[in-house]
């Protein structure tokens, strides 16, 4: 399944990785914010979020960083991008 039909057929969860100033500056409807920096001390909380993840950023580079640690973990998530493109497949939703 593509990121963008996760996000169309509202699966999941969408997680924000930008730091609090960058997503209280704009972000996903609905989307969480779990900044890169912070995600290996607050693993345990993705334990309550539905996968798969959808992770966002600015540009992708950080969503991709965690994309990788957390698929190390088992996690099953994908790389969404920049967070506008996920807002834009989110106003696609059926």
């Amino acid at each position: 399944m593509s990121v963008e039909n996760i996000i169309r057929e509202r699966k999941g969860t969408i997680i924000d990785v930008r730091s609090q100033g960058e997503f209280m500056g704009g972000h996903v409807a609905g989307s969480i914010n779990i900044p890169l920096q912070e995600i290996p001390e607050r693993i345990h909380e993705f334990d309550n979020l539905a996968q798969p993840y959808v992770l966002c950023c600015a540009s992708g580079g950080r969503s991709g960083q965690a994309t990788h640690y957390l698929s190390q973990l088992g996690k099953e998530c994908y790389n969404g991008g920049s967070w506008m493109d996920v807002n834009y497949y989110q106003s696609q939703a059926v």
